[in-house]
């Protein structure tokens, strides 16, 4: 497989992608119909045909014995949003800072999950669901949900910073044009310490916390009681 070239300022752009190994879409649903609802989030390969949306969303709305509108409006959900992701995979983004602040703070089922750490957006083979699985097993948390909706959550935040590249570099020709545009905005204060994880860790490694944060950002797990979860979700409902 071809290697992806770093993002490495500015003034360098590069096609639309996640930069992770698998450049994957975080699909987020959330359909009520007539009462009922029904909320999921997962990944998806937008080189898959559209075909496979409509039976996805068949196949689920038989497994879950959920009513027959429920087909329409899940397809559709997943449709656009393959759509916006693809409408941007041939356009150029910039990014300005190679690490970007990540930040969990997730409840599955019992388990209630923050922490907060620097993600490089230079290292294109790097893969949130292993980082997920480390995080699960070094912490000892035992519900297998858990590890996908880290390695979600990650994935949904680096898709939302992409897109957000993409507006820079449009800003940036739009400036080169000699038209006055939005004044673009880094990631990160300027002026701040970014880190350089080649230095500290080797090529292979891709997220870092700041060793001036370690103790306030150390990652929290808790796990709640079945009143604390029954008084989360009536909040929630």
């Amino acid at each position: 497989m071809k290697p992806y070239p770093a993002w490495s300022s500015y003034k360098t752009p590069v096609k639309f992608r996640i930069p992770t190994a698998e450049n994957l879409v975080p699909i987020r649903l959330d359909i009520e119909i007539d009462g009922q609802r029904y909320r999921d989030t997962f990944t998806w390969n937008p080189s898959d045909p559209d075909s496979v949306v409509s039976l996805f969303a068949k196949c689920t709305v038989k497994d879950l014995k959920l009513p027959p509108p429920f087909v329409t409006q899940i397809a559709q959900s997943v449709q656009s949003q393959l759509n916006e992701f693809r409408s941007l995979e041939r356009q150029d983004m910039h990014t300005g800072e190679k690490m970007v602040p990540i930040k969990l703070d997730l409840r599955v089922n019992h388990t209630l999950i923050k922490d907060q750490f620097l993600w490089d957006l230079n290292n294109f083979e790097s893969d949130p669901e292993e980082f997920a699985r480390i995080f699960c097993e070094d912490l000892e948390i035992e519900d297998p949900e858990v590890g996908p909706a880290i390695a979600f959550a990650i994935r949904e935040q680096l898709c939302e910073i992409a897109i957000q590249s993409v507006a820079s570099a449009r800003e940036s020709r739009v400036n080169k044009k000699g038209r006055r545009g939005p004044e673009h905005l880094p990631l990160s204060k300027p002026g701040g310490n970014v880190l350089d994880t080649m230095k500290l860790f080797g090529n292979k490694s891709s997220v870092i916390r700041k060793r001036r944060e370690w103790d306030l950002y150390e990652p929290i797990v808790d796990i709640l009681s079945n009143e604390e979860v029954d008084a989360i979700e009536a909040r929630e409902a």
